[in-house]
């Protein structure tokens, strides 16, 4: 039987950072697509938040293996409000009229283009989060009573595989179909894609680490056996 959450010494602390790592990377780059230079590869474009967005991947991965996908479940919509909770407020602000003065006009143009995303962008974001957090945490979560807790790299990776995809392909055609010639958003997709699991992959010896800690000290080691997946259902 698992525990009360109270009981968990990190739980809370993981959930924290999982909110903070998905707002951050939504708020900052989320639209701009970049270009950098690899070796071999040449030139690749990629969405700007990608270089941080993918730790909550990692994040989620850590919260279903050890504590089970209920709970992070209730992570996922934590998350969730959160982002809804943010466009609500910069909404808010925005829509404030500023101050007669040259100082706070200029201001005002600069938050407009830092935080204001079109209903669009902010619709793309949510749907792509929710939809693939949840394809993550339930992919994971079956693998790992699939091979009875063995091989935790396949868990982690391809759950990622499963959950990125789902993401990446959610967030740029709802966001920028229409916008971007079906050129870059294909390669945007592919890129971010590519990126994203890239991450995952060299992260996986700190997961290993993170997952190995957490299990010992919160003597947790979760396994889905009788879980209902409903990702409305946020009983425990």
């Amino acid at each position: 039987m698992s525990r009360p959450i109270a009981q968990y010494r990190y739980y809370d602390f993981v959930m924290a950072a999982f909110v903070t790592i998905l707002l951050c990377s939504n708020l900052i780059g989320a639209a701009k697509a970049a270009e950098v230079t690899l070796p071999i590869i040449g030139v690749v474009t990629f969405g700007a938040g990608v270089l941080f967005f993918p730790i909550s991947y990692i994040f989620g991965d850590i919260l279903t293996e050890v504590y089970g996908y209920g709970r992070d479940r209730r992570v996922i919509w934590a998350g969730f409000s959160a982002l809804a909770l943010a466009a609500l407020m910069s909404w808010v602000v925005l829509a404030l009229k500023p101050a007669a003065d040259p100082f706070n006009a200029e201001y005002q143009t600069h938050l407009q283009a830092v935080f204001g995303n079109t209903p669009r962008i902010i619709a793309a974001s949510m749907i792509a989060f929710w939809c693939g957090s949840f394809v993550n945490s339930y992919v994971l979560a079956r693998l790992k009573v699939r091979t009875a807790g063995r091989h935790l790299w396949l868990r982690t990776i391809g759950s990622t595989v499963c959950g990125e995809a789902v993401d990446s392909s959610l967030f740029y055609v709802i966001a920028f179909y229409g916008i971007w010639s079906n050129q870059q958003l294909l390669a945007v997709i592919v890129a971010q894609y590519v990126l994203k699991t890239g991450w995952e992959v060299v992260m996986t010896p700190v997961t290993y680490r993170v997952v190995a800690f957490l299990k010992k000290k919160e003597n947790e080691d979760f396994y889905d056996n009788a879980t209902d997946f409903n990702p409305f259902r946020l009983k425990t």
